[in-house]
């Protein structure tokens, strides 16, 4: 799965990066959590970075306090599921980030706590996670709430050793407008969602002040003594 991760770039090299202006400033988040408001691109406004909220709430969503709120959803599944099979066809994004976080489990549950490692590309650039968007809008107020979550696969080697999981990192440009382009087909926007090349990617293990959200500061970067 994918939990936590950052988005530090400068603006600048964001815009040039995936050619697409910021829609209003962004701070530098260390510690992207669940419920943040964090920046996607999404199909429909292709050329703006926007701020949506992690955590999926489906348009057709009637009670917001009970309704799941999911931060990931698995590739192999979109197409079957009701909650995500619209979107698949009509609301994808791509949420920008430069690195992200995962708990590996070094022991048995009872006798250690899971260790925190960053997870980042080689080369350290930024790098877009596949996702998929949609707007709920509260029927009393007519606030519309924009939210998303992020598309997870099969492990490559590297994520294999920390978890079962990983988020699907779109390997080029050319991957990301193929992800935002209406005119692909489903089945072809599914052959994006594949593990990212192992040797293209490292990590190294970090300090436990990256497990609550409120330590949103470098000194979660630092590797762990």
């Amino acid at each position: 799965m994918c939990g936590r991760y950052t988005f530090i770039s400068p603006a600048p090299l964001i815009e040039e990066r995936f050619d697409a202006t910021f829609t209003e400033p962004v701070p530098a988040t260390y510690n992207a959590a669940p419920s943040q408001r964090l920046p996607v691109i999404t199909n429909m406004e292709p050329g703006r970075i926007q701020l949506l909220q992690w955590g999926l709430l489906p348009s057709w969503v009637k009670d917001v306090k009970t309704a799941p709120k999911p931060i990931n959803a698995r590739a192999e599944t979109l197409p079957e599921k009701p909650s995500f099979r619209q979107l698949l066809q009509r609301r994808r994004c791509l949420v920008l980030a430069d690195s992200f976080y995962e708990w590996q489990q070094t022991a048995p549950k009872a006798k250690a706590p899971k260790t925190p490692h960053r997870i980042l590309l080689r080369d350290e650039q930024p790098f877009a996670f596949a996702g998929l968007w949609d707007e709920w809008a509260d029927r009393t107020t007519g606030e519309v709430v924009p939210t998303f979550t992020i598309i997870t696969t099969e492990p490559n080697d590297l994520m294999a050793r920390l978890h079962n999981r990983m988020p699907v990192i779109l390997p080029n440009r050319q991957a990301e407008l193929a992800w935002l382009d209406d005119g692909v087909s489903v089945a072809g926007h599914q052959e994006l969602l594949l593990p990212y090349a192992t040797e293209a990617m490292k990590e190294y293990p970090i300090t436990t002040l990256i497990n609550s959200p409120a330590n949103n500061t470098a000194a979660v970067l630092e590797p762990a003594a």
